[in-house]
């Protein structure tokens, strides 16, 4: 069984500065982790937390994986990368029906951090295109500072029309991709594009090097495969 706890110990003194990863990673593929490694580069992050999540609200089929499954798979897929770890913070709720709302879920996560700390949101360019949709999403980016990782020569296009309409954006001076965001009452925040990240990885390439169709490169770690053919998931 599965300990649906925060993992914060390591977090529990000193200034720290977190992302939040969350997804179904149904598998988690190499690309998600060059993400976050990216990210953690980028901002100098202490931790990069993975969270599988249980319900996605704008997935409701859910995923093909079971969560315990893709607990398992994303733990193999991070182990050897210093500074990304796994979160069960947005493990199934009680009820398998109630989706993870990800407001909840960094509200419950900055509770668990020393008041110092600073929280950022990690999503990809396809998530963040449908932040105003979110359950409350004109607080969000005021939970946690924005990463979004965009492909090459990817043209996110007008940002103050994917924002949610009471959140103001403005560049910050001298520091390309770098965004300054205010609330209606004031808020502040930052938003920071990490720009030509190659992470654009379809279901159909996944599966066919899971089904034994030699991919290069490769997308998946060899222990994640391994997982996957041991269990027979995906089949």
């Amino acid at each position: 069984m599965l300990d649906y706890h925060i993992p914060m110990s390591s977090a529990s003194s000193g200034r720290q500065r977190l992302a939040f990863f969350g997804g179904s990673f149904d598998p988690p593929h190499l690309g998600h982790v060059a993400v976050a490694n990216a990210a953690r580069q980028a901002l100098q992050l202490d931790r990069v937390l993975f969270a599988p999540v249980g319900l996605q609200p704008l997935k409701p089929t859910g995923a093909s994986a079971g969560f315990e499954d893709r607990v398992a798979m994303t733990r193999l897929a991070i182990a050897n990368h210093p500074g990304l770890d796994i979160s069960l913070a947005d493990a199934p709720r009680p009820s398998s029906a109630v989706p993870n709302f990800t407001f909840d879920t960094l509200t419950t996560l900055r509770e668990t951090l020393p008041k110092e700390s600073q929280l950022f949101l990690l999503l990809g360019a396809d998530s963040f295109r449908t932040l105003r949709h979110w359950h409350r999403a004109a607080e969000l980016p005021f939970l946690a500072n924005l990463i979004v990782a965009s492909r090459p020569k990817e043209d996110l296009g007008d940002l103050s029309v994917i924002l949610p309409p009471s959140v103001a954006i403005e560049p910050l001076p001298g520091q390309p991709n770098q965004y300054r965001l205010t609330g209606n009452g004031g808020e502040l925040s930052q938003l920071t594009i990490l720009p030509d990240l190659h992470y654009d990885i379809s279901g159909t390439q996944l599966r066919n090097q899971i089904h034994g169709e030699a991919g290069n490169p490769p997308l998946l770690d060899p222990a994640v495969l391994e997982y996957i053919h041991q269990h027979h998931l995906y089949e």
